[in-house]
């Protein structure tokens, strides 16, 4: 055995490869920077949200559970698509790249339309799952009614988006979404407090903003993609153009990814009724923590969507050893990044408390306190999980241990945990929240160990044969 000094050597040797740094940050650095604006302008919004009171923060909580399950299943949908989209790109086949991106719009825009349906005639009996507060859902009742027309823009926005990015193309959709945040966020702040001559909504106004900037940010990215011949620029017959066969070919490695997210979005959605039954300054302040939390994550979702391009392309390209070490790096990436943004939010959550969360109450910054703590704590762990399941498994068309891994884990480990804490032993919020990490940790583990075995390298475009006249890939490099 070698001295830490060996040790040290060989994890040099390990990142000692230019083009994986230069070829993460080309990917990863567009996608961060708008996600860090994203959760920077979404907690600006929090901040302004929360100077309407406990309810207020509440209630935009609630209604946004809705949408954050639409997301999740965007989210299932549209990186089950990536999986196919980003080796396909690694082989240069654009038609079949087309036919993924259309079966794509067609179940997103499915989904939202179930939602839309959902949030217009059936607000209230759905919100009442999580919470029993009167006034929480009748606030948000009105926000997610003007709000759910974010539905349909998003379907479209966010699958040519994904399979962008697929192509390695991620400074356009994130130079539009910057943008249509910007948007949000000064439209929100003028229709919250009546601001430049804009009428007083107060939440609601947060909702007009949202649904304006939605609308402008699915234009202005069609415009740009269908102007400047992107390989995303398909018509409708090359989006439609698929058969059943390849249907069927392409939807048996996605089903998973889908119910997947199906059941993870359960569970957080289990997660979210126990901390609502446990009171509105309960809800209030998980709520706070998650719009924290978004700014923490943020750096770490470049880093795992560009793994999911960076190792799917590999794979595409028959690369396989490589994809390999791709992935081991950004694993390594995600814990020292994970420790250190870690310690570092644990020592700035109470000036960010105290400056944004002023006019809620006491309890509220106690339990948002306590709670940062332990997010603090699992940041690395959850860093982790993340990018062994988006960046690597989805990837490697490992879409069966994924769905154990993500699906299932949380309904086995996690919910039980956050129950017994709640309603059995009676804990504050923090130690329930405590008590539901069980999960991470249960998925770090068995998520590692996954990634040693390479039982994930999957080539998914093996799979898909029978492709049509002038469907042949084209050489060309890889990113």
């Amino acid at each position: 055995m070698g001295g830490p000094l060996s040790i040290f050597r060989k994890v040099v040797e390990f990142y000692k490869d230019p083009d994986y740094f230069t070829n993460l940050q080309k990917i990863a650095f567009p996608i961060m920077l708008q996600q860090l604006v994203f959760a920077g302008l979404n907690m600006l919004s929090g901040i302004l949200v929360g100077q309407k009171g406990d309810a207020s923060v509440a209630a935009v909580g609630l209604a946004g559970q809705i949408a954050f399950l639409l997301n999740l299943v965007h989210f299932g949908i549209i990186s089950g698509a990536a999986m196919f989209t980003a080796q396909f790109w690694g082989r240069r086949d654009i038609p079949n790249l087309r036919r993924v991106l259309g079966l794509c719009l067609m179940l997103a825009l499915s989904a939202s339309l179930i939602f839309f349906a959902l949030a217009q005639f059936l607000p209230s009996q759905i919100l009442s799952i999580y919470s029993k507060d009167p006034l929480v859902i009748e606030l948000g009742a009105r926000y997610i009614r003007t709000f759910s027309w974010t539905f349909l823009f998003v379907a479209i926005t966010f699958s040519y988006a994904l399979v962008m990015r697929s192509t390695g193309n991620v400074k356009l959709p994130t130079t539009v979404s910057v943008g249509a945040l910007l948007i949000s966020t000064f439209l929100s702040y003028s229709l919250i407090f009546g601001k430049f001559g804009l009428p007083e909504l107060g939440i609601q106004g947060a909702a007009v903003a949202m649904v304006i900037a939605r609308f402008l940010e699915c234009v202005t990215l069609l415009t740009i993609i269908y102007t400047r011949g992107s390989p995303v620029a398909a018509s409708f017959r090359e989006l439609t153009g698929f058969d059943r066969v390849f249907f069927g070919r392409v939807i048996k490695p996605m089903l998973p990814v889908m119910l997947n997210e199906l059941f993870w979005s359960l569970g957080i959605t289990a997660y979210n009724v126990i901390y609502g039954n446990m009171g509105t300054q309960s809800y209030a302040a998980i709520n706070i923590v998650s719009t924290i939390e978004q700014v923490a994550f943020a750096v770490f979702m470049g880093v795992s969507n560009a793994t999911s391009v960076l190792v799917g392309n590999r794979i595409g390209a028959g690369k396989e050893d490589e994809a390999y070490r791709y992935a081991g790096r950004s694993l390594g990436l995600g814990v020292v990044g994970g420790i250190f943004l870690g310690i570092l939010l644990h020592f700035i959550k109470a000036p960010v408390l105290a400056l944004g969360w002023n006019k809620v109450s006491p309890e509220v910054l106690q339990n948002a306190s306590s709670l940062l703590t332990i997010v603090s704590l699992f940041l690395w762990v959850r860093v982790n999980n993340m990018t062994t399941v988006v960046g690597i498994l989805r990837a490697g068309g490992d879409t069966r241990f994924s769905l154990f891994l993500d699906g299932l884990i949380i309904w086995i480990v996690g919910v039980p945990m956050a129950y017994l804490g709640a309603f059995v032993f009676h804990l504050p919020v923090y130690f329930v929240y405590l008590f539901a990490m069980s999960e991470e940790a249960a998925k770090w583990i068995l998520g590692i160990n996954r990634y040693l075995s390479r039982k994930w390298i999957n080539n998914l475009t093996m799979h898909v044969e029978g492709l049509e006249a002038g469907s042949a890939p084209v050489e060309g490099p890889i990113l």
